[in-house]
């Protein structure tokens, strides 16, 4: 499905990008080495089209998903393209619909906010906001977030701006090696700094033995009063980070991977009765990162989670008239063209999600953002209740399943 690009700014318009060394561009001989996903700079996620046109961290959390890609090892970080490059690319991507497509900044293969990556997320920021975009762009990050960094992030007047802060209280050095009160410092700051920006407290992976006890509830529930919204979510164990931590000796959460990420029903239990019980508030906490990023900014999810309604059963009344109001049943003829052009069919459409078969996770997501329905692959049924994450934690009784 192609859909025509949003014309840029004219030069004069664009603001200035801060003088400074560029990261080195890989060569040739150096992009022959790597996995042929991390080549392709643009990727389809739930959460939007994920932009990553800088790769390597040095931050080593067991659980990255570079383990995903071969290039947990890539410590120093290096660019694929130029910044201006890697915008054209975006907005002329034939899934990109300007004021539509949620965007996803650096979230793949680097932190966006490390010293030598974070002037080409301003860069890129810039360069979005001088389109005149409305889009949701969403920067997640664990590392230091200072004021001046904030009156970068304020001085953007187009994208709906979300700062995530990734922060999990984990302490085994060896899953996480990472201080997590760098970005507990990180959020408040954010927070306290925030005007044309919205702060989400990004609270994962949340794993059973490491990061779970009462204390540690208690402490992710207390630092949520520094953000707009909150997220709480599990980890994503696939085989390639399970074999990570089985080659470094590191305590297993889980019997076997998993494709969704794993997220125990009393674990969720647990954390939703502590905050039901929390004296002093804090922001809402939601399953979803949408949801959140949503709800921070006023309007209503982008991927029509209204649909599963025992998503919303902790969501506040305010979000639950803005995604009621917005949340449409498409018509079945205009989706299966739609499906039909991506190289996929419909199968049906009920009233929590469009069932389409033959279509991958990006082109999924594609009509998902633009209906603003959920969609679900008819091989990969979703389990009521489950909220869309792995089998393992919930009761083996639980059979009913829906696509």
């Amino acid at each position: 499905m192609t859909i025509s690009p949003t014309s840029p700014a004219p030069a004069q318009d664009r603001p200035a990008v801060t003088s400074r060394k560029p990261l080195p561009i890989l060569t040739e001989q150096q992009r022959a080495g790597l996995r042929p996903e991390l080549l392709e700079v643009i990727e389809n996620r739930k959460s939007g089209l994920s932009l990553n046109h800088v790769i390597g961290c040095p931050l080593d959390c067991g659980y990255c998903v570079r383990h995903l890609f071969d290039n947990f090892a890539m410590k120093v970080p290096r660019a694929l393209m130029s910044d201006e490059q890697a915008v054209d690319l975006l907005v002329g991507h034939r899934f990109f619909q300007p004021h539509v497509t949620p965007i996803q900044l650096l979230n793949r293969a680097t932190d966006p906010m490390l010293p030598a990556v974070k002037p080409h997320t301003f860069a890129t920021l810039r360069l979005l906001d001088a389109h005149k975009l409305t889009n949701h762009v969403l920067v997640i990050s664990r590392w230091r977030v200072e004021p001046a960094d904030c009156a970068v992030l304020n001085s953007f007047r187009n994208i709906k701006l979300t700062l995530l802060i990734t922060h999990s209280g984990i302490e085994h050095d060896q899953v996480e090696p990472v201080d997590s009160t760098i970005a507990a410092t990180s959020l408040r700051t954010a927070f306290e700094h925030a005007e044309r920006y919205r702060t989400v407290l990004y609270w994962r992976p949340i794993v059973p033995g490491l990061n779970d006890s009462d204390e540690h509830l208690s402490r992710a529930l207390d630092l949520s009063r520094y953000a707009h919204a909150t997220v709480f979510t599990g980890l994503f164990y696939k085989d390639q980070i399970r074999a990570y931590y089985r080659d470094h000796g590191l305590p297993e959460p889980y019997q076997e991977g998993a494709r969704r990420k794993v997220f125990p029903e009393a674990l969720e239990q647990r954390i939703l009765a502590a905050a039901r019980s929390r004296p002093d508030g804090g922001s809402p906490l939601f399953r979803k990162t949408s949801c959140a990023v949503t709800y921070a900014h006023g309007v209503a999810d982008f991927n029509g989670h209204y649909g599963i309604r025992e998503l919303c059963d902790i969501c506040p009344a305010s979000q639950l008239q803005r995604c009621a109001k917005a949340w449409t049943r498409p018509q079945a003829q205009k989706v299966a063209a739609m499906a039909e052009r991506l190289g996929g069919k419909l199968v049906g459409i009920n009233d929590r999600a469009v069932v389409v078969a033959g279509l991958d996770e990006q082109c999924r997501y594609v009509m998902q953002h633009s209906l603003g329905y959920q969609v679900h692959d008819v091989s990969k049924p979703h389990h009521p209740r489950r909220h869309g994450r792995a089998d393992l934690g919930w009761p083996a009784t639980m059979k009913e399943t829906t696509p």
